[in-house]
């Protein structure tokens, strides 16, 4: 079984199927990682021509060392390879590579963006105006609220909205995009023939059979979501988006990998403030620590990033009508209290006998339904 099927001499520039099937095979390689990789082909030329090179040549490449060296001239697994295409056909999966006119513009621009991407549904010009909402996977109500109102409100500004599909916060924002009419991109930290976790497998499925977005995944087909994959995971989520806006967090985790990763990509991160009574303070220690801006509505992430040139779909039905749903009796006493005019805190908390604190919480969750807006100086008004 041959590598290369009618492959060229070296010295010839490969065809697009031999070059991918050589990107394939460098990521299989012990010892290589996607830097090793782009360095290698910016040295050689293409993936075809580093696979092909005399031991020598890789070992003179800065980083490679002789058994790497060894390990890439002595590759010898084509059956592998050929699994690995087959697997993609069964899913409706493709291989794009860095230098692919598809591969995502602002992923590109990280430090350390992957060889190539397999993925499943498509890309399209406005993916570019990305931003990703991540946070815990033990979300709670408040938590999942405010995934849901960005998600939401980005959606009808035109945005694409990523995340990684895990449990709480993830899932809420990839739902909450599709029930908005807009489009989601998948991010995975196993093949994108292995979703995980399966229980979410019906968003993927809403979103390859409504053409809504893609999955996509650096690892290969058949990866196993093992947990060293996530952090690499997570620098993806970031690069492809302008921004990252972290809903809700612990004090440690994924959510907060995401955010540092946002961060030395030199893009913008936001979060929402937790309730001063909560577990989730990991928003507010990004906040304190001057890691995100603070953000209660959609202009906030707006005034940072902007948005899409006049691309913003029509609202859905239920988006025009806000109603108002799940309520509880503090929230609905703050709602009553207020009107289309501007009412400080201090006369909500005298009309509905709430203590400060506990008032600015529940006006948030009113804020994050779209059914409160708040002014400077603690002033807030019903929409």
């Amino acid at each position: 079984m041959l590598l290369f099927p009618n492959a060229p001499t070296p010295s010839v520039d490969p065809t697009e199927e031999n070059e991918k099937r050589a990107l394939v095979a460098l990521y299989g390689v012990p010892g290589l990682g996607p830097s090793r990789i782009r360095t290698l082909v910016a040295e050689m030329g293409s993936g075809y021509a580093v696979l092909n090179a005399p031991i020598g040549s890789l070992q003179a490449v800065e980083g490679v060392g002789r058994m790497t060296a060894e390990a890439i001239a002595t590759y010898d697994e084509a059956g592998k390879i050929d699994r690995q295409f087959e697997a993609a056909k069964n899913v409706g999966a493709e291989l794009i590579t860095l230098h692919d006119s598809r591969y995502p513009t602002l992923l590109k621009k990280i430090y350390d963006p992957p060889p190539f991407l397999w993925t499943r549904g498509k890309f399209k010009p406005e993916d570019e105006y990305a931003v990703a909402i991540v946070g815990t996977r033990k979300a709670t109500e408040y938590g999942r609220r405010a995934a849901e109102y960005f998600a939401k409100a980005l959606v009808e500004r035109g945005f694409t909205i990523v995340s990684g599909l895990a449990y709480g916060i993830d899932v809420a924002a990839h739902r909450a995009a599709l029930e908005a009419g807009g489009r989601t991109i998948v991010v995975l930290g196993s093949g994108v023939d292995r979703i995980y976790p399966s229980a979410h497998k019906d968003v993927v499925d809403r979103i390859l059979a409504d053409d809504r977005g893609a999955i996509i995944s650096e690892f290969p087909m058949g990866a196993k979501p093992d947990a060293t994959n996530f952090p690499r995971r997570n620098r993806i989520i970031a690069g492809i988006s302008k921004g990252t806006l972290v809903a809700e967090a612990r004090e440690s985790g994924g959510a907060l990998i995401t955010a540092f990763e946002a961060i030395e990509q030199n893009r913008e991160v936001f979060a929402v403030p937790s309730p001063f009574n909560s577990e989730t303070i990991g928003t507010n220690t990004l906040i304190r620590n001057g890691h995100a801006a603070l953000i209660s509505t959609v202009d906030d992430v707006l005034s940072e990033i902007g948005g899409p040139p006049d691309q913003s779909p029509e609202p859905t039905d239920t988006a025009k009508q806000r109603p108002i749903v799940k309520l509880n009796r503090a929230e609905g006493m703050l709602y009553e209290a207020l009107g289309p005019d501007p009412v400080h805190l201090d006369v909500l908390c005298e009309k509905t006998g709430l203590d400060a604190p506990s008032a600015l919480v529940y006006l948030l969750n009113l804020e994050f339904q779209g059914l409160v807006r708040q002014l400077a100086g603690k002033q807030f008004f019903k929409v």
